[in-house]
């Protein structure tokens, strides 16, 4: 059966993917939206186009890298519908590779990541009524299937979230509990904006939202899109190093 999410959690819901996907729900008949952020003014525009849809919206400026934090958000936010869907969203580009931007890409993107997830897990597991569909979804990135020189911090943290969902997949069949990575390719975002290497298959932010909503309704596993870049990256990731090394030195870099 085709799944129909009402009550959502979207963490990184001010642009990007997670502000398309936070409208794409409110246009199709979700009742809650709780959307979280960190520039406010990005994030109360968000959630005022979403009430205009007719939705109720519970915004929340929060930083995911703020564990006790994001627990109490999420069990608040439980409280007040009983979530379908938890989308560990959030994410940061690394930029220069300096030791600062390193360790806050990893905190962001693992850490920020594990603090949406876990307690939301935990809130599932406890779950008496089994009516209410539970599903775990986050954003990883077609850069993890294999490291890439262009992006290192940023790649090898996708990689992580994404091997860490596939096999949570596993691991929480048995408590009914569906968990989703999502995979995407170049996408139109505050991201991709600061990018100055060439950025194929580029998609605007609406309709990545609309693959990856329809690809959760039939509890798909592994939503990587646009597909040619899924299979070249997957290609690379099974070719010997020497191959690879050389294929990488011939691509264009940042500037």
């Amino acid at each position: 059966m085709q799944k129909k999410f009402t009550n959502i959690l979207i963490t990184g819901a001010s642009s990007g993917i997670g502000e398309a996907l936070a409208l794409y729900f409110a246009a199709h008949g979700a009742k809650n939206l709780f959307l979280s952020g960190r520039n406010v003014e990005r994030l109360n525009d968000v959630a005022e186009r979403c009430r205009d849809l007719g939705t109720t919206v519970y915004p929340r400026v929060i930083s995911v890298c703020d564990k006790e934090a994001m627990a109490q958000w999420i069990t608040e936010c439980n409280r007040i519908a009983a979530l379908d869907l938890v989308m560990a969203n959030a994410g940061v580009s690394t930029g220069e590779e300096t030791a600062e931007n390193v360790y806050n890409t990893f905190n962001t993107n693992v850490f920020g990541v594990l603090n949406t997830i876990t307690p939301a897990a935990e809130i599932f597991k406890m779950r008496a009524d089994k009516t209410i569909s539970k599903t775990i979804a986050i954003t990883a990135s077609i850069a993890g299937y294999h490291g890439l020189p262009s992006c290192p911090s940023y790649s090898a943290a996708k990689a992580c979230v994404k091997a860490y969902g596939e096999a949570l997949r596993g691991s929480l069949k048995a408590d009914n509990i569906d968990v989703s990575v999502i995979c995407p390719g170049f996408v139109k975002s505050r991201i991709t904006d600061k990018n100055t290497c060439p950025m194929p298959f580029f998609m605007s932010a609406e309709k990545a939202a609309e693959i990856i909503v329809m690809r959760l309704e039939k509890n798909v596993g592994l939503i990587a899109f646009p597909w040619p870049m899924r299979l070249a990256t997957w290609a690379l990731s099974i070719l010997p190093n020497r191959l690879t090394d050389m294929i990488y030195a011939a691509l264009p870099h940042k500037v």
